[in-house]
């Protein structure tokens, strides 16, 4: 198992989302973390980037991931934007303390 996968799908066939979590799945250790690049426009030109990179991110977090961070990259390229977080993250554990 690796600890960070990074994807770079520009097909407007392909999932880009389910391509990510079937590699994860495979491949990235629970808690292990991921890189995303998401090209808007390929996946839907009719629909404003800021909207299609939301619904991208939804269906990652449908997938077990939790994104942390997410940047377009503007001005160097438009409509484009990158996410990264984690992967079947583990839970948190509160700390008990004695008195």
């Amino acid at each position: 198992m690796v600890d960070v996968i990074f994807s770079d799908v520009a097909q407007p066939d392909q999932v880009i989302a389910r391509i990510l979590a079937l590699n994860a799945s495979y491949f990235l250790k629970n808690g292990g973390h991921f890189v995303i690049s998401i090209k808007a426009n390929c996946i839907d030109s009719t629909v404003p980037a800021e909207a299609v990179v939301a619904q991208e991110v939804k269906k990652l977090q449908a997938e077990q991931f939790k994104p942390s961070e997410q940047v377009t990259l503007e001005p160097f390229e438009q409509d484009h934007a990158c996410v990264v977080g984690g992967y079947r993250m583990p839970k948190k554990q509160k700390v008990v303390t004695e008195s």
